[in-house]
């Protein structure tokens, strides 16, 4: 479990790109040019049938998911009559790439927040998932990150957010367990300091991915 304060991060298309997300346009054609050679490294003949195509089709995918683009500010709506009611959000599921062995994660999702006047639009919470995890990632840096952002919309610190990860770094090489699970945890403000509240969450969490 990790937990931190967090601190606004103001737009996601910001100019700095943050840890893992692609720094200049990806070069398609050359992409697929790499992936040809790796197949003939591999001992495989890209124009055999079956592969042709293949370096085109697997660039194309490289483009697409790391190239999500940004997402709309967040829509707030006034309710004026709201106050200390706990907001999750769950069932958010996203596919990432480990950066250690560029292989899949897929992540699932819950976040929970405190409305004081105000609620997000609940779409924005899976599209804000979906960029974060849209790159090399690693699960930790994530969490925080997603974290950090919605800090920013509700401009307060009673945020959290936990994902839990299949890795297939895990589950298809080293050591093989399919089993394993992998679950970070960010909060900071009333969910640090309200032990209620922060076990009202994890009980949601834990009941929407079925875990204990």
């Amino acid at each position: 479990m990790t937990t931190s304060v967090a601190s606004p991060e103001a737009d996601l298309n910001a100019a700095v790109p943050a840890p893992g997300q692609p720094t200049a346009a990806i070069d398609t054609g050359r992409v697929a040019d790499l992936i040809a050679q790796l197949l003939v490294e591999l001992g495989e003949d890209p124009a055999r049938e079956g592969l042709i195509g293949t370096p085109d089709r697997v660039a194309a995918w490289w483009n697409a998911f790391l190239s999500p683009g940004g997402t709309a500010t967040a829509a707030c709506f006034t309710e004026s009559q709201l106050g200390g009611q706990l907001v999750i959000v769950g069932g958010m599921s996203v596919w990432s790439l480990c950066e250690h062995h560029m292989l899949p994660m897929n992540l699932q999702v819950t976040a929970g927040y405190v409305p004081d006047g105000e609620v997000v639009g609940l779409s924005k919470f899976g599209r804000i998932a979906q960029h974060f995890a849209g790159r090399l990632q690693v699960q930790e840096r994530f969490t925080r990150q997603v974290a950090e952002y919605l800090t920013g919309v509700i401009g307060r610190e009673d945020i959290a957010v936990a994902a839990r990860g299949v890795h297939l770094c895990m589950s298809m090489r080293g050591v093989r367990m399919e089993e394993a699970r992998t679950t970070t945890v960010q909060t900071s403000g009333r969910f640090r300091t309200d032990p209620v509240l922060s076990q009202q969450f994890f009980t949601v969490a834990a009941g929407q991915w079925g875990a204990p």
